[in-house]
């Protein structure tokens, strides 16, 4: 799977790290459906190293489609509100 970083760039990952991310991403909705700012900003950065942890990165001319987009590190509260659906950054 193709996962892209607003801001940052893509990564591949294996599907086998499915698991993990979606784990990550159901903490980061409980956390801001219950407005906590700060789980929200703890779980979003963990979500994001994950994905660069785990990740290959792309060469920056590569212009492959994402199957998943996450918000840059310094999203708002309010603005990932918006890109979410109601499966959350990663459809499950």
């Amino acid at each position: 799977m193709i996962v892209r970083i607003m801001g940052e760039g893509q990564w591949k990952l294996a599907d086998s790290h499915f698991t993990e991310l979606n784990k990550l991403d159901d903490e980061l909705l409980a956390e801001m459906e219950s407005g906590d700012e700060e789980g929200f900003r703890r779980t979003l950065g963990a979500l994001l190293d994950a994905v660069r942890r785990i990740g290959e990165p792309l060469p920056d001319d590569a212009l492959e489609p994402s199957e998943l987009i996450l918000p840059a590190p310094d999203a708002t509260l309010d603005q990932v509100k918006e890109m979410l659906s109601d499966d959350g950054l990663i459809p499950g």
